[in-house]
């Protein structure tokens, strides 16, 4: 008898431990481990630009489980200067959090749109919402195709502008955020070819693609959405 429910007891001792440990749930339902948060995004495109580019990566992103509440992308003045974009994505993001009651946003830009990001992140507060920020071909240290236009924003995109100097200065990437770049050395339009990665960053460089093929792209998709969703 007593040999019988030796077995019995070291069968409950061990199904205890499992469920101490997480391994099962107290129902005998498996516990999974915690699956990364889905932050909502803020997508910022580039000069001369709108809203309208990012409809593959969105669309991309709803097929692996993001709401549309989760996707936010907008329009904005693209003449002006990358402080007064950055003083909108405040605004943006503010409501966006309030709107889906998360704590932090992920920020997937293409091009100029990493300037006025950058600029949020570490002049207005935006390093304490920000958990992943994305720069697809951004020219975080000018380009010189810039020369060719005369607005602000192109101003301040010209390599050695002021503003550059600003926002590159102390420390590329600053605060709690992860930074991630994606560049490319067929991208004609940012020249150089090495002004997009970031110290501090995630750099990646991409196949040989132009500089609207970023948000377009399916491998860089796939390494977007892995960056930030995790």
């Amino acid at each position: 008898m007593r040999r019988s429910i030796v077995p019995v007891l070291l069968t409950l001792f061990l199904l205890a431990g499992c469920e101490r440990a997480g391994i099962f749930a107290p129902d005998g339902a498996r516990n999974a481990v915690a699956a990364p948060e889905r932050h909502p995004i803020l997508f910022v495109h580039g000069w001369n630009s709108s809203g309208s580019v990012w409809a593959t990566m969105i669309a991309n992103f709803k097929a692996d489980g993001w709401t549309d509440a989760q996707l936010a992308n907008w329009s904005y003045n693209t003449s002006q200067s990358n402080a007064t974009t950055a003083q909108q994505i405040r605004t943006k993001v503010d409501s966006i959090l309030l709107a889906t009651g998360a704590t932090k946003v992920d920020v997937i830009t293409h091009s100029m749109g990493g300037l006025s990001s950058r600029y949020y992140a570490k002049n207005l507060g935006g390093d304490t919402k920000i958990d992943a920020w994305v720069s697809l071909g951004g020219p975080n240290h000018g380009t010189t195709s810039a020369y060719a236009c005369l607005q602000t924003a192109c101003v301040e995109m010209r390599p050695g502008s002021t503003f550059l100097k600003s926002l590159n200065a102390t420390d590329e990437t600053p605060g709690a955020p992860r930074y991630a770049t994606w560049w490319s050395a067929c991208d004609a339009v940012i020249e150089p070819d090495n002004s997009t990665p970031l110290i501090g960053a995630t750099n990646t460089q991409t196949a040989c693609l132009g500089h609207s093929d970023f948000y377009k792209d399916a491998t860089t998709y796939a390494q977007v959405r892995g960056f930030v969703h995790r």
